[in-house]
């Protein structure tokens, strides 16, 4: 005679089937690396964006300082920026020099000004310099 545990049994087997599974492929989708041209359908999201930083820009005189990074193309075309505030630059040296023609990969929430994506980084462990394949920091302290 059956009892009524064994479909208790089935469906505890398959939520716990479902919840390793769910962490065990979500943070392979997190880690998915964007292109610059990709980012603008991923606005609001958390992603890693990659790119050739094209130009840049410390615009001293304007409101918070901002230093930009342009990934791909060079201002006014660029895909993708990159935004430092002034409140924030000290940690990351001289990004506009030191970042200028690396492939770097930035990581945070996409948003958009103006129509175009960027990321805001805070913090010199957002961006990493790719080189022959693989990634390193830059210590800028």
């Amino acid at each position: 005679m059956r009892t009524r545990k064994q479909p208790i049994g089935l469906f505890l087997a398959a939520v716990t089937f479902g919840l390793l599974a769910w962490l065990c492929v979500g943070p392979v989708v997190a880690a998915q690396k964007l292109t610059p041209a990709q980012a603008k359908d991923h606005i609001g999201e958390e992603a890693t964006v990659c790119g050739v930083v094209a130009s840049t820009r410390y615009a001293t005189s304007s409101r918070g300082q901002p230093t930009f990074l342009n990934l791909d193309k060079p201002y006014p075309n660029q895909v993708f920026t990159v935004v430092i505030w002034g409140r924030n630059r000290a940690k990351f040296g001289k990004p506009e020099v030191d970042y200028k023609g690396e492939r770097i990969c930035v990581t945070g929430m996409i948003d958009e000004y103006r129509g175009m994506p960027q990321i805001e980084a805070s913090d010199p462990s957002q961006i990493k310099v790719e080189r022959e394949g693989k990634s390193e920091r830059r210590n800028t302290q």
